[in-house]
């Protein structure tokens, strides 16, 4: 009898899960859960989700080929398809971005070629659109998952194997007051904002994706005979206009050109971050701040003395990285960076800190799981927020949407700083904003800081919150040094405690094959963990530990 596996969510997660069980040789019995009616998509990519002119951030060359690269898939359509993907076929390129709807309908056909190879190898796959997960419990043999079906009525699943690939949580209802929305998607939501004063709290990409969908719904972009985009409001719209707001009030930089796939470091090594590890300490963050150091020092030393980076620590990295941009007006720090950004692609030029900055991310990822909770507070609150800068820079043209709002007058950005409030009960619709004394009332509010971690309270299912399966992640608690041979002594702190296949890990008998592969449940010790690349990473890893366990199976099974 095949091997019976779940894989909960057709996102790329999902289809990367796929495509590494595909590739089982033991025959597995795969079925698919989907909430959605159109299976592949996933919900950062979905149309139902997404405004049409909303851009992914991830380069063509970046994403990880699932059955073909996407240029490929591109490549093979017709003129009438992609005129309906709204591409120019001479435009179509490797180091392009393209919109996230684009990568919808991408991902969608890598998933059902998925299907199709997968039966061809002999699998059994079961596609199940328009289910919705509403509970797993683990058993002793097995796991059991309960779904609510398209009419509503109810069934019940048995699973050796369970993959909850469950991506992004968004609220069903973002519209949390009149005028007051707590996230930017569904999108479709924010069309209904025509004609008002927006604030959107977030100048990300999030941030951007809800001020381009209200942008479109109030006017339009369009290349002027010299090919710059302008923005043409609608006759109607003399109210219409957005202020953009975080506590550093600045923009994100536009997408860099650099060498891919990326060059090794010299000094901020994976076998130097091993050998952090296999010490065995767990206030490792300052001999890591160290590595980076000299990384960053050896691959650009004029920018690592403009920052004063030979004095600089943990806690201090950070205000010395933004410091100019801060000290500048967005707007002419983001047309600046922009034409640099255009010049160094065209002339294929790498900024070796940014560059540095970028390849030093993943490697430095993985002495997270092992700091204390004192260092790991650190990383958060004063690390992480470089290396993110650095590599959540956006789309060219997400920089030049931004510019022609600017020259349309319908766009400004606010620095918040540390002391602000928002209020929403004293103003009958969206929010007002207090800063520095002085009150703004903005008859539209839009939080778009993006998806937050979630911890094992946020899981779901009832009834794994009834078998206390999962838990907060255990983290070392930070001690004055200790005698030798002391017991570490663990603090939860949030996240999920996993394993490195991404199980739950508890004591009790039951089956141990469940795989919480969703992002937002493993930012707190991966905060690294977003796009499609980790997709691939995570859905590789998960695949991989299903096999081995049906292969040692089948084997055992073959001897009996």
């Amino acid at each position: 009898m095949d091997t019976k596996v779940a894989v909960i969510g057709t996102g790329p997660t999902g289809i990367y899960t796929l495509k590494g069980l595909v590739a089982s040789e033991v025959p597995l019995a795969i079925t698919i859960f989907e909430a959605e009616s159109d299976p592949g998509k996933g919900t950062p990519y979905h149309p139902d989700i997404n405004d049409r002119a909303m851009l992914s951030n991830i380069a063509s060359i970046e994403l990880p080929p699932i059955c073909e690269k996407l240029v490929e898939w591109l490549h093979r359509q017709s003129d009438t398809q992609l005129q309906r993907l709204r591409i120019e076929r001479t435009a179509i390129q490797e180091r392009e971005f393209y919109p996230r709807v684009v990568l919808g309908e991408y991902l969608q056909s890598q998933f059902l070629q998925l299907v199709r190879l997968g039966q061809s190898r002999g699998h059994v796959i079961d596609i199940k659109a328009r289910h919705r997960v509403a509970d797993i419990a683990l058993r002793q043999d097995g796991i059991q998952i309960s779904v609510q079906r398209p009419d509503d009525t109810s069934s019940t699943f048995g699973f050796d194997h369970v993959v909850m690939a469950t991506g992004h949580d968004w609220p069903q209802n973002i519209e949390k007051k009149p005028g007051y929305y707590i996230s930017p998607w569904p999108a479709p939501e924010l069309k209904r904002i025509t004609n008002r004063s927006v604030g959107i709290l977030g100048t990300s990409l999030s941030g951007i994706d809800a001020l381009i969908t209200v942008a479109t719904a109030n006017g339009a972009f369009y290349h002027d005979a010299t090919g710059q985009i302008e923005y043409q409001p609608k006759p109607d719209s003399d109210d219409f206009h957005v202020t953009m707001m975080s506590r550093k009030g600045i923009l994100p930089e536009a997408d860099f050109y650099c060498e891919i796939p990326y060059i090794a470091p010299i000094f901020c090594t994976t076998e130097a971050i091993d050998g952090l590890l296999a010490t065995g300490r767990h206030d490792l963050l300052d001999d890591v701040f160290e590595l980076f150091r000299q990384e960053l020092a050896a691959s650009d030393p004029d920018y690592a003395a403009s920052i004063g980076l030979s004095a600089l620590t943990v806690e201090t990295l950070a205000p010395a990285y933004f410091a100019a941009r801060e000290h500048s007006g967005p707007f002419s720090w983001a047309a600046r960076n922009l034409a640099e950004a255009e010049q160094n692609k065209a002339n294929r030029y790498t900024v070796q800190w940014r560059y540095a900055i970028l390849r030093m991310h993943e490697v430095i990822a993985r002495i997270i799981p092992q700091l204390d909770d004192e260092d790991l507070k650190r990383f958060h609150k004063h690390f992480k927020t470089v290396f993110v800068d650095d590599y959540a820079t956006v789309p060219h043209e997400s920089i030049k949407r931004l510019l022609a709002l600017l020259r349309a007058g319908k766009l400004d950005v606010m620095a918040l700083g540390n002391d602000y409030q928002i209020d929403t009960d004293r103003v009958e619709r969206g929010a007002a904003v207090a800063v520095d004394g002085k009150t703004v009332a903005y008859a539209a509010f839009i939080d778009a800081t993006g998806q937050h971690s979630m911890s094992a309270d946020d899981i779901p299912f009832p009834s794994l919150q009834k078998q206390g399966v999962v838990r907060k992640a255990q983290t070392v608690e930070a001690r004055p040094v200790q005698e030798e041979g002391s017991p570490d002594v663990t603090v939860e702190t949030g996240g999920i405690e996993l394993d490195a296949a991404f199980r739950p890990i508890f004591q009790d008998n039951l089956s141990n094959k469940l795989y919480c592969a969703a992002i937002s449940f493993l930012l707190h010790k991966l905060p690294f963990v977003q796009g499609i690349t980790s997709a691939e990473e995570i859905g590789g890893i998960v695949s991989r530990a299903i096999i081995d366990n049906v292969t040692a199976e089948n084997r055992l099974q073959l001897v009996k």
